[in-house]
């Protein structure tokens, strides 16, 4: 197609191909952008989604039993916190002017 585009265009400079077959390529790009796919949107079937099973339960599958993390027993007296310590807020850093 860009052979058959590049043959066809009556310059014989290589810019001046290169600029009307840059053009014509975006005129039809712009064609196809703003009036084929607007006019064929409604027929195409992208807002129906169906979503088919052969699943007896009707889709409703059964999920595994959720655990709770394990927690490691506390060997001493001085218990470890399971979360790291976050920094404590402080006052606002004021900047001189």
């Amino acid at each position: 197609m860009y052979g058959w585009i590049w043959r066809h265009i009556p310059f014989k400079q290589w810019q001046l191909k290169s600029l009307v077959s840059a053009l014509l390529i975006g005129a039809f790009a712009a064609l196809l952008w703003y009036k084929v796919f607007p006019a064929v949107e409604p027929i195409l079937p992208f807002d129906d989604v169906q979503v088919e099973t052969d699943d007896p339960a009707g889709g409703q599958l059964e999920q595994p039993p959720s655990t709770a993390p394990s927690t490691a027993p506390s060997t001493g007296a001085t218990s470890v916190p399971s979360r790291v310590p976050t920094k404590t807020p402080s006052a606002p850093l004021v900047l001189p002017s």
